[in-house]
């Protein structure tokens, strides 16, 4: 795959992001997010997958996505940010009650993942989870 394919352009298959909402992009962007996740774990240790699968849920919840929102912020253009705003400010009827606030940012998060996936974007989606990674945070073993 070339930086400007994605799965559906492999599958002869057009997205159109005019007509997919913010929800639409965080569903996919959820899964980029927990795909690369998973690649940066299974690159970086050879602990057993279900050491694997624990860290990669802990990455992966709304409190670390959102502080990984604020990690990658300062670098975004003005139109992954206005991306990442209508992600976060978009309303769910399924939000917990302890920790909203890191939820709508977390889906804003997914937004823009989901985005750029499907705008293609892949060197910038890696270019960005770079920012996310403390190397201190994901030892394993």
């Amino acid at each position: 795959m070339t930086d400007n394919e994605n799965i559906y352009s492999l599958l002869g298959v057009e997205c159109d992001l005019k007509r997919c909402g913010s929800d639409v992009l965080a569903f996919v962007g959820d899964g980029v997010f927990g795909l690369l996740v998973r690649e940066y774990l299974a690159s970086r240790s050879s602990a057993h997958a279900a050491q694997q699968h624990s860290r990669a849920v802990a990455m992966v919840r709304c409190e670390a996505q959102a502080e990984y929102m604020q990690r990658i912020l300062p670098h975004l253009t003005e139109e992954e940010e206005g991306v990442f705003r209508r992600g976060r400010n978009y309303h769910t009827s399924h939000s917990p009650r302890k920790s909203t606030a890191a939820y709508h940012t977390a889906t804003g998060l997914e937004a823009l993942f989901g985005f750029l996936y499907l705008s293609g974007k892949i060197a910038r989606i890696r270019e960005l989870f770079a920012y996310c990674i403390d190397e201190n945070e994901t030892e394993l073993e």
